[in-house]
């Protein structure tokens, strides 16, 4: 549709390169510059939310680095999104990675304006407390909860001396209710949601804001192969149709670009007062039960 809209402009032509950076230009310019001259730093942003984010980031004038351990993917991601796209690999269970991930936007850029921890893992553990396997616990809340501690405190060393950021992490409705997920993905969520109460409680007198993301189910890579795990018996579309089925707001389904747009306002100015906020994103899904209570007529 955008590309309807561009005009031949004489002789003037572009190569691919010119032509992306224009393109990128100019949704930077149609949908307000929010981020203008912004750096952001987003762990897990090769697929999913986190390349979701990182597109309406740029889209919005920031710069940005995408720090990812898929590094082939992470460098793909990079390259479709253009020059204000940077790739560093990154683990988030190793905190150098974290540390090498926002050295490199200083020494890139000379600022660090946002930092989203994003990254993380599902969890495939038997649903009975009974059968825990206290390895993989370990191992979900080193990269769900350890990981996203690191980041925060990398990313508050270098904006202390600045008196500003913007701090984001992805946390879950699975950690706003319980029963939704398997336990330990659960409790790592909760956890995440703790940690932003707890960290914003020291840094918002330094200026900088923490807030996080509790999305809804999206049928991203990093659900679908769970869900391929649950249901292997059924193709992609039904794992989509399935957790599309789960929500409750008639007429829409949750997809990335709605976590990216929670994101932008979290990012901006346009949440300059708003620190220590979980921001659900679910359509309602944890705000009510309904009884189910049979009509009148239909009780003998």
């Amino acid at each position: 549709m955008l590309r309807r809209g561009l005009r031949n402009r004489g002789s003037i032509s572009y190569s691919g390169a010119l032509f992306a950076e224009s393109f990128h230009r100019l949704l930077s310019t149609q949908t307000g510059g929010k981020l203008q001259d912004k750096v952001a730093l987003i762990t897990g942003a090769a697929s999913g939310i986190g390349k979701a984010t990182a597109t309406k980031f740029i889209n919005n004038g920031a710069k940005v680095i995408i720090a990812d351990i898929h590094q082939q993917l992470g460098e793909e991601t990079a390259r479709e999104l253009g020059s204000n796209a940077t790739f560093i690999t990154c683990d988030v269970t190793e905190e150098s990675h974290i540390s090498n991930a926002v050295d490199f936007a200083i020494s890139k850029y000379k600022q660090l304006d946002i930092m989203y921890n994003n990254a993380g893992i599902a969890c495939k553990s038997p649903l009975s407390i009974v059968d825990l396997d206290m390895a993989l616990f370990d191992k979900v809340m080193d990269i769900n909860v350890r990981g996203v501690v690191a980041g925060i405190k990398h990313a508050a060393r270098v904006m202390i001396p600045r008196g500003s950021g913007s701090i984001l992490c992805t946390a879950s409705v699975t950690g706003v209710m319980g029963g939704i997920a398997q336990h330990t993905y659960s409790i790592s969520k909760f956890a995440v949601v703790g940690v932003v109460k707890s960290l914003a409680a020291e840094l918002c007198r330094h200026g900088i804001r923490v807030n996080c993301i509790s999305p809804f189910a999206i049928p991203t890579p990093f659900a679908l192969g769970e869900m391929s795990q649950i249901f292997p018996h059924v193709d992609r579309q039904r794992h989509v149709d399935i957790i599309h089925n789960a929500g409750v707001l008639k007429g829409v389904n949750c997809e990335p670009n709605d976590i990216a747009n929670a994101a932008l306002f979290l990012a901006s100015d346009n949440a300059k007062y708003v620190s220590g906020h979980n921001m659900v994103v679910d359509g309602g899904f944890t705000s009510f039960k309904n009884l189910h209570f049979p009509a009148p007529d239909q009780v003998q």
